[in-house]
């Protein structure tokens, strides 16, 4: 005799219906197709970006005769003779140490100023806070002109117009209201037990903040400094208008009245290299804290 399943018995699982007309094939031609336009886009647009930098960076080993005779040639000799007039004939050497005095010093008090106030305003709560960070957001929508005639007469009054010190603490009033913004949500982000741990060890205030939070936020504050840094390095508006005196220009200022200086018999090869002088440093601070900028934006996503 030979025994029969029951009906109850199960059955395997039928193998799922296979897509029919090619779908996946379509699918996989339209997603190669969608990679490739986006190569095109990103190649042409690198090639944009890209190739104004490289003409400016060989217009300025040219001689004006040069540059006007073979504008997209490379040059015929390869000299740092028109760097060397920029900086000491045209005064770029004393608008450069101008500008790395008043960016430095103004981002490393926005950045001080902006951690120690973001962090409060993110961990402590206290009447006013909302009240504050809000009047804080309000700055990012005030039009820099529009304070221009206040700042002067402000600057004129305390004895710091056309001055680079009042340049440093105007940089530092535009800056902060950014710099908050963006770190508050970096503070509020951290665990608090750290610093609850940290309380439990004897720590205050200070040393909670400086050696135990302020370490864990270093990629957000690199990133609010390559934004700060690149800010107030173009800065352009507030110098003319509040540092009239020439020996406290800024690069902006600088190559602004470069060509106005030397009147109609201009020097392109060296107002060139003044131009490249003004970009490689946005270059190298951007180089130097790229790692961390890249590491703020993947630890932002996997939150």
């Amino acid at each position: 005799m030979t025994a029969i399943a029951p009906e109850s018995a199960e059955q395997a699982p039928a193998p799922p219906a296979r897509p029919v007309g090619g779908g996946s094939s379509r699918l996989a031609h339209g997603d190669r197709g969608t990679t490739t336009i986006a190569h095109i886009v990103l190649v042409v647009w690198a090639v944009i970006v890209i190739g104004p930098m490289l003409w400016t960076l060989f217009s300025s080993f040219k001689t004006t005769n040069e540059i006007f005779s073979s504008p997209f040639g490379l040059p015929a000799d390869w000299n740092f003779d028109n760097y060397v007039s920029a900086w000491t004939e045209h005064a770029i050497g004393t608008w450069f140490v101008n500008t790395v005095i008043v960016v430095g010093f103004a981002l490393a008090g926005v950045m001080l100023l902006g951690a120690m106030c973001s962090y409060v305003l993110a961990r402590y709560s206290f009447p006013g806070r909302r009240a504050i960070y809000y009047l804080m957001l309000a700055g990012l929508t005030f039009p820099p002109f529009l304070a221009i005639v206040p700042l002067f007469f402000v600057l004129d009054n305390i004895g710091l117009l056309n001055t680079l010190p009042g340049l440093i603490v105007t940089y530092i009033a535009f800056a902060l209201p950014f710099t908050v913004f963006f770190l508050y949500a970096f503070f509020k982000t951290l665990p608090e037990e750290l610093a609850e741990a940290a309380a439990i060890d004897g720590a205050g205030h200070w040393r909670t903040f400086f050696q135990v939070m302020l370490p864990m936020a270093i990629p957000g504050m690199a990133s609010v400094a390559i934004f700060n840094f690149l800010g107030l390095w173009n800065q352009f508006l507030l110098p003319v208008a509040l540092n009239t005196d020439r020996d406290n220009y800024v690069l902006s200022q600088g190559m602004a009245s470069f060509v106005s200086q030397a009147g109609y018999a201009v020097d392109f090869g060296s107002m060139f290299a003044a131009v490249v002088i003004t970009v490689v440093p946005v270059l190298i601070v951007y180089i130097v804290f790229q790692r961390q900028l890249q590491g703020s934006v993947s630890q932002g996503t996997m939150k």
